[in-house]
């Protein structure tokens, strides 16, 4: 078996440095040029601790070992049919994602105001070749059809739309640990400002989204008591105002027939009131439970707006350019001597 010599490598390296005077600079230039041209973007982030409904509290060393595992007790007890590992995957809902459409963004130095839709599709920097990539794939391109609703329907729409939703997906990112539930909510966009108006603007939703789903049932039955509430309450009164009538008009009237009937709208009338104030009760205690379930957030890391862009990493890039060219051209340099090691060595 041949062994390579390390010193007989470097010397012919060395012996044809002016191959690199000439490969590295091109490189450098030509990397430059190229990341020049790709647009920067920044980043901004927070994170954000919602209540776990149901959660009876399960800790101690079985929740501390299950813990050490990825596993939160808390999060597999809860009686909710979403479990919180699940909200990243509201980004795939197309209907939560066209809800982002219409919240209004401003640039860091005002010169862009309008809607987050529009800022996508008409405000976004590119390289100068993705525009002749454009205008040659529009030339192929079938026209599509506007639709007249000014209304978005978020399972029917049209290319240029479904397209703004997957950038829209690849920009924000949400995600949850599984230790601790925390939701980490991440928005990329080409202006700070605008990423971090977008950062607060998710997290409301998602917040939104929550709160809307743990207290759906509740406010259902909130809703059916409050029906029931008010027309208990017409009941009631209907019956009162029979009954004051009545009694009025009868005052002086001594026959028994009368007072029998008069107690009669009485009776129906106090179990008319008593059937108010019992769903009254129900209603009130039904408006508690709502309340009850509106989880609490807490905001462990709220969004700032970054000075720093988050890439492209322009050194780093070109620095790695720079050891590619380098190796590619050591490879260029010993390629016969690595065919002849090659062919000995079989």
């Amino acid at each position: 078996m041949e062994v390579i010599d390390l010193r007989v490598v470097f010397k012919k390296i060395w012996s044809r440095r002016k191959l690199f005077y000439k490969v590295l600079p091109i490189t450098f230039v030509v990397s430059c040029a190229y990341i020049l041209c790709i647009p920067r973007y920044y980043t901004s982030s927070l994170s954000l601790a919602p209540e776990i409904a149901g959660s009876s509290g399960l800790g101690g060393t079985l929740g501390s070992l299950a813990s050490s595992f990825g596993v939160d007790l808390g999060t597999m007890e809860t009686t909710d049919a979403i479990n919180p590992m699940l909200y990243p995957d509201l980004m795939d809902d197309n209907g939560f994602v066209v809800g982002l459409f219409d919240i209004r963004v401003k640039s860091q130095d005002g010169e862009i105001d309008c809607a987050y839709y529009d800022y996508l599709a008409k405000h976004q920097k590119k390289a100068f070749w993705s525009y002749g990539i454009s205008w040659v794939k529009n030339l192929f391109k079938s026209k599509e059809k506007k639709k007249n609703s000014g209304q978005i329907n978020p399972y029917n729409l049209t290319k240029r739309q479904d397209d703004i939703c997957g950038v829209i997906r690849k920009n924000i990112n949400i995600n949850v640990d599984k230790k601790t539930a925390v939701i980490s909510i991440s928005v990329q966009a080409q202006d700070a400002l605008i990423s971090k108006t977008m950062a607060d603007s998710v997290k409301e939703r998602l917040q939104t989204f929550i709160t809307n789903y743990r207290t759906n049932k509740s406010r259902i039955d909130e809703h059916h008591y409050k029906k029931l509430v008010d027309e208990a309450k017409t009941d009631y009164e209907k019956a009162r105002r029979i009954y004051g009538s009545y009694a009025d008009a009868n005052t002086d009237v001594m026959l028994e027939s009368f007072r029998a009937k008069q107690n009669d709208l009485e009776n129906d009338m106090q179990l008319k009131y008593n059937t108010y104030t019992t769903l009254m009760a129900q209603y009130q205690a039904a408006k508690a439970k709502v309340q009850e379930r509106t989880p609490a957030f807490t905001l462990v890391k709220g969004a700032a707006v970054p000075i720093k862009p988050t890439g492209p990493k322009r050194m780093l890039f070109v620095v790695g350019m720079l050891f590619l060219a380098s190796l590619v051209t050591s490879f260029f340099i010993l390629k016969n001597d690595l065919k002849q090691f090659i062919l000995s060595s079989k």
